[in-house]
């Protein structure tokens, strides 16, 4: 199998690191990473700048770009032969309910799967982790259960797998759970300081807390200490309110 692996804390990130060498083991691993922290960058693409790759060492490369950007041009542009699934992480922070529209964790599965090929995202659920190992064991583990899912190539209909991992030794996580995503209260308001030279400035401020964490969720599964495996797809249409849309238009 050949695996093109990215993430969005960087190419010096140790999830991205460890897991390199984790799937190295049993597999052909190329590693193309931003090449530097770009956390909160979603699906954006670099257009008014040349990216620029560097190789970091074996199989490791950064972009001056985004996770999207890494993917992209990997799958595009510097490989002749593509790769078999994307994967991107271990990301160091949770990406679950509505952190999925902002993770550049995600996005960078995103564009492999828009492109054609099969991806997972893959986080931990503490910003500062001491098990990444347990995630890198949880993603061998799906590896080898992809076929009976059929998360093939070029299959309109396939998913991507968002899997967030608690951060416990392998030993004490109870398993998997197929969850779907919760949903946070809005995020704190912006914090207001002030530059060197009295200018005000303003630091993004933190998310929500869960709102809607209950049972089948991301957020409970990790509570519960298990691993969360959600499936998502980049279609956003909502299907249910097309008809009341077509309705609503006859009427306009």
């Amino acid at each position: 199998m050949k695996i093109l692996l990215s993430n969005d804390d960087g190419f010096i990130a140790p999830g991205l690191n460890l897991l390199k060498e984790k799937l190295s083991e049993h597999a052909d691993v190329v590693a193309v990473a931003p090449d530097r922290d770009r956390s909160g960058a979603s699906n954006s693409l670099t257009l008014d700048i040349p990216l620029r790759v560097t190789k970091r060492g074996d199989q490791l490369y950064s972009v001056n770009g985004t996770p999207t950007d890494c993917v992209h041009l990997a799958i595009t542009g510097l490989y002749d032969e593509e790769p078999d699934i994307v994967i991107s992480g271990i990301n160091a922070g949770a990406n679950m309910g509505d952190d999925v529209i902002y993770s550049g964790t995600v996005a960078a599965a995103m564009e492999g799967r828009n492109l054609g090929l099969p991806a997972i995202a893959v986080s931990m659920a503490s910003f500062k982790p001491n098990y990444y190992e347990s995630a890198a064991k949880a993603v061998i583990i799906l590896l080898n259960q992809l076929p009976a899912l059929q998360l093939e190539r070029n299959d309109p209909i396939a998913t991507i797998l968002n899997v967030n991992v608690p951060d416990l030794a392998w030993k004490d996580i109870k398993g998997f759970q197929a969850t779907r995503l919760g949903k946070r209260h809005k995020a704190e308001p912006v914090i207001k300081s002030q530059d060197p030279r009295g200018d005000e400035i303003f630091w993004i401020g933190p998310v929500g807390e869960e709102a809607e964490a209950g049972q089948g969720t991301d957020f409970n599964a990790i509570q519960q200490g298990y691993i969360s495996v959600t499936p998502i797809h980049i279609d956003l249409t909502r299907h249910s309110a097309l008809q009341a849309t077509s309705d609503w238009l006859d009427n306009a």
